[in-house]
């Protein structure tokens, strides 16, 4: 039973890291860097570390018996995410939407799924699979099935800007450092599950010595493993805004920072239900957990698309290969769910 509702916590997880972009849809006063700059901000920052101050009984002295080398582990993972996000932006404009997110899902997910099975995480990621051992050849199996969904997906998309005359290699400058970049961002990518992945062992051990639920305790570890990513998440928007002088545009933007509230709330409840799925699934969490949400997360992706109107009268090959994407996705979920049972 834990099995299983791990596995329905990291998909529901998937979709809501997934789906975190639909308040950009109705945004229309603030650009990218304010309501990241407030969503981020809220969803990083601010409620994982209020429920920290105000359930744990002395944070301090439980990130102090964790010590710093998990912390330092976990945040530059997590800075690595950071920076991500902010690479994820450029290297839009130089190569386009449909490349990039390729790119960056393919690089993100075979690092994510493989380097736990073999640099052991903490806590009860220690006793992951071998990469070579039945189990880990399964999970491999997954992952290939994945890459070649994903691989699909950014084909249908090249195919549905193509119809739309929509040129999707971005201003055309710049396209090798631009795919070069891409695939840097896509591996750091992989620091946001990897954070938690070498790091909630001794965290979350020094949290629940302070007498709290192992729920607080999994937002304990994520508010101090992803804090370097969350500054990273924080101070560029900052540097932007103030680069621009444009700070006076939250005065007069009430509706559109509620939403970009929403998108950092959306973000950290589903990083928390990824948390508490991974440790569920027991030692195959790193792998098997990561490799589903990241399934889901592309389900959810493509759900915005269609329910926000991208995929509005397109027809032909790039809908089948769509199709044909979602049901490779599907399938590699299934794959990496039955892991469990090899070997």
């Amino acid at each position: 039973m834990n099995y299983l509702l791990g596995l329905l916590l990291v998909f529901a997880a998937g979709l809501g890291t997934g789906t975190v972009a639909w308040p950009m849809k109705l945004i229309r006063r603030l650009e990218f860097e304010h309501y990241w700059l407030v969503g981020m901000f809220i969803g990083l920052i601010c409620l994982p570390w209020l429920v920290v101050l105000t359930q744990v009984p002395d944070p301090w002295r439980a990130l102090a018996q964790a010590g710093w080398r998990p912390l330092l582990i976990s945040n530059l993972c997590a800075a690595g995410w950071g920076a991500a996000n902010v690479l994820y932006g450029v290297c839009v404009v130089r190569i386009g939407a449909a490349l990039t997110g390729a790119l960056l899902s393919g690089a993100g997910a075979m690092v994510a799924i493989t380097m736990p099975m073999v640099f052991k995480g903490s806590g009860r990621f220690g006793a992951a699979p071998d990469l070579l051992s039945a189990t880990g050849m399964g999970i491999l199996c997954g992952l290939v099935v994945m890459l070649l969904g994903v691989a699909v997906t950014a084909i249908a998309g090249f195919g549905r800007d193509k119809l739309r005359g929509q040129s999707d290699a971005g201003a055309g400058h710049g396209f090798l450092s631009g795919l070069i970049m891409t695939l840097v961002a896509g591996v750091l990518s992989a620091g946001l599950s990897l954070a938690f992945v070498y790091g909630q062992g001794p965290l979350m051990k020094a949290f629940l010595a302070q007498g709290v639920s192992e729920s607080v305790a999994n937002i304990g570890v994520w508010a101090a493993a992803i804090f370097g990513g969350a500054l990273v998440n924080v101070l560029y928007p900052v540097l932007v805004i103030s680069r621009k002088k444009t700070w006076r545009a939250f005065a007069s933007a009430g509706r559109d920072l509620f939403l970009g509230a929403m998108i950092g709330i959306q973000f950290i409840i589903a990083v928390f239900l990824l948390g508490r799925g991974m440790l569920l699934l027991g030692a195959l969490g790193a792998s098997i957990g990561v490799g589903v949400q990241m399934v889901t997360q592309l389900f959810g992706n493509q759900l915005v698309g269609f329910v926000s109107g991208e995929w509005r009268g397109i027809r032909g090959r790039p809908m089948a290969f769509m199709c044909g994407g979602i049901l490779l996705l599907s399938v590699a979920a299934a794959i990496l769910a039955m892991c469990k049972y090899i070997g």
